[in-house]
């Protein structure tokens, strides 16, 4: 059943809130010229919260077709929404009193951040072949501009041209992708999509190629190999507040919306499992993009010395991991990948907060700009530490319990082979993430160490309280367990 625009508009409370704040956070920025821009930051963050409460108390509506089928509301959708209202309140909260953004960040970059935020909820819930395309351009034209904000720096200016380069090339085989698609199906639908390649008799090779093409706009999303090249130099050169948002948030969307148009387009549904069309086996297309995409990721962070660097690689190597859950054809997959998102999401964000914190009165970003940290700023060091282990997958904490939901999910359906990648892909990860922890613990500062930086308070209070739960996750993950459950459905039709 569909909605009408008029019978949708309730459904689509968090989507609209988030588009008012846009428009008072740009009022605010004309109120507020030529001081610090904390109005700004406030007008933001309260809008992102009251959307967040009001996508919360969506939780258990009936799912169903919005806007005549364009949008999709059920679990799934949900879940991801709230998820980046999070992540969007926390990179707030960390920019505002960046000094790096201080003249830069101002009402027009907050309305751009919110715009981001409001395309990443669409494009998780889009079923629509047009509407992923628009959602996808919506997050992907403020990214452009968000990654090249320091106008003075070369480094970002750089950065943003890059992004903007490889982010149209990866649009335009994705446009050209879908436009396969309709030739062989007549519709831009998904669940029509879906129903018309059911019965019509298209040659698996042209599904294929059309589908390769598609994965090329998704995969630009993710930094799925061989669509990653730009993350290091992008995520190096743009303002780390800009990296963190970029490695966490519009990866889960890319994630969303590849598990959508897989699922509710490419497959048929029944009883919690799903099966690909005969002569199109993008399950093991992804399969091998995974285990290509977490080998080269892991392999290429052993090399740099550039923390942000370093963790611009191992996001790749994130990548697929996330991909194994997608290759899964069920539930347990699906399950698997929403619950390692907010691991993921908790520790990536973490990590790059101590990044944050470091270049907070100067760019701190080199592994010897770490050297003694843990004697000097513990405070620093320890949630540093509990990042790092965490996104090996070492016990107890939470990227552990991830990557066993991970691999469990992939070994059950006998796998085996990508879970050993992935396992030994793990192991692998552990050489440039121990090395961080070693540098802090073990080395010497030097005989001119840097100075400690001055740290904002609210910098230490979001470090700590991102490094609780990716400890506390560790060997309590009932309440998150249920919160990935709660998520599995996708609404497909009928």
């Amino acid at each position: 059943m569909s909605l009408s625009n008029l019978d949708s508009l309730r459904y689509f409370l968090p989507e609209g809130i988030v588009a008012l704040t846009i428009l008072l956070v740009l009022g605010a920025d004309g109120i507020s010229r030529g001081r610090r821009g904390g109005l700004n930051a406030a007008v933001a963050i309260a809008g992102m919260v009251a959307a967040l409460a009001a996508a919360v108390t969506q939780i258990g509506m009936p799912s169903t077709f919005l806007f005549m089928g364009m949008l999709a509301f059920d679990p799934f959708g949900v879940f991801f929404r709230v998820f980046f209202l999070a992540v969007g309140v926390v990179v707030v909260l960390v920019a505002h009193p960046y000094r790096e953004l201080s003249r830069e960040f101002t009402g027009e970059s907050y309305a751009m951040l919110l715009g981001v935020v409001m395309g990443m909820m669409l494009l998780a819930t889009s079923t629509n072949l047009l509407m992923i395309y628009l959602a996808l351009e919506m997050v992907s034209l403020p990214s452009y501009l968000l990654t090249g904000i320091l106008r003075r720096d070369s480094k970002s200016s750089e950065a943003g041209l890059k992004y903007v380069l490889f982010g149209a090339a990866a649009s335009g085989c994705m446009v050209y992708g879908m436009s396969l698609f309709y030739g062989m199906t007549g519709t831009l639908d998904l669940v029509e999509l879906r129903n018309a390649l059911a019965v019509t008799d298209v040659p698996g090779s042209a599904l294929m190629v059309a589908t390769a093409f598609v994965l090329a706009g998704f995969g630009f999303k993710i930094s799925m190999v061989p669509f990653h090249m730009w993350s290091p130099d992008v995520y190096e050169g743009a303002s780390t507040p800009v990296t963190a948002f970029l490695s966490v948030a519009p990866k889960a969307a890319g994630i969303a919306v590849l598990l959508r148009f897989c699922l509710s387009g490419l497959a048929t549904a029944q009883d919690g499992a799903y099966r690909a069309f005969y002569g199109l086996d993008w399950p093991f297309l992804l399969a091998v993009l995974s285990a290509v995409t977490m080998t080269l990721g892991n392999l290429a962070a052993i090399r740099q010395e550039n923390v942000k660097r370093m963790l611009a690689y191992s996001s790749i190597a994130h990548a697929g991991y996330l991909l194994m859950g997608a290759v899964l054809l069920s539930t347990e997959g699906i399950k698997a990948i929403t619950f390692y998102l907010v691991v993921y999401g908790l520790m990536n964000l973490g990590a790059f907060l101590v990044v944050i914190a470091m270049s907070a009165d100067g760019r701190r970003e080199t592994f010897a700009d770490y050297r003694g940290l843990g004697w000097r700023m513990p405070l620093l060091a320890v949630p540093m530490a509990i990042f790092m282990f965490s996104l090996v997958g070492l016990p107890p904490f939470a990227g552990f319990v991830g990557k066993v939901y991970l691999f469990k999910a992939v070994v059950a359906r006998d796998m085996w082979w990508l879970a050993l990648i992935g396992v030994l892909n793990s192991v692998v990860s552990l050489v440039y993430y121990a090395r961080i922890v070693k540098t802090m613990f073990l080395d010497e500062p030097g005989e001119s160490p840097l100075p400690l930086p001055r740290v904002p308070w609210m910098h230490v209070a979001l470090i700590v309280a991102l490094a609780i739960p990716t400890f506390v996750f560790g060997f309590r993950f009932g309440w998150l367990d249920r919160v990935s459950s709660y998520s599995l459905q996708i609404l497909s039709g009928s």
